[in-house]
């Protein structure tokens, strides 16, 4: 007997319910709240510190216009239309792309550094298996444990 074929609807819904993409789901939807609270931090408290250590340079104002011409801000060139290559918006991703990673690290460290404590792992030694063969002292070939006399040359054992 032939079994029915879900269909298109009833292998997607399938898929979505799996737990890993569900996981991944809400993961995305962790990641971009965290994207938010992260961009906060460069914009708002980093990039001022940094402004404030290089004279009051504003990394979002840095930029080259393609025009050839000179404007003030990024938003000035911008409500002239000019075609402007912005440099600075590119340092303040790079900056946050690596503090970013820099909170993943310390938040995956502390969690599995409290995990170990609170399971308590004890990296005990492993029992070393019994061996289950020697070596013959006549004839120095592998034996079983057990024997009593070699199958190579046939000398009694020990």
């Amino acid at each position: 007997m032939k079994e029915k074929s879900k269909g298109f609807f009833g292998e997607f819904r399938e898929f979505i319910m799996r737990g890993n993409v569900m996981d991944m789901a809400v993961g995305v939807i962790i990641g971009a709240a965290f994207q938010a609270i992260i961009s906060s931090l460069v914009d708002d408290i980093i990039m001022p510190v940094i402004s404030l250590l290089t004279g009051g340079l504003d990394f979002s104002n840095l930029f080259i216009s393609l025009d050839g011409s000179e404007y003030a801000t990024l938003d000035a060139a911008k409500e002239a239309g000019a075609a402007t290559l912005n440099y600075g918006v590119f340092i303040t991703a790079v900056v946050n792309f690596i503090l970013m990673a820099l909170v993943i690290f310390i938040l995956v460290r502390s969690i599995n550094r409290m995990n170990d404590k609170l399971s308590n792992k004890v990296h005990e030694p492993k029992e070393e298996a019994a061996p289950t063969e020697k070596e013959c002292p006549y004839c120095l070939s592998k034996i079983p444990v057990g024997a009593t006399r070699c199958a190579h040359c046939t000398s009694q054992l020990p």
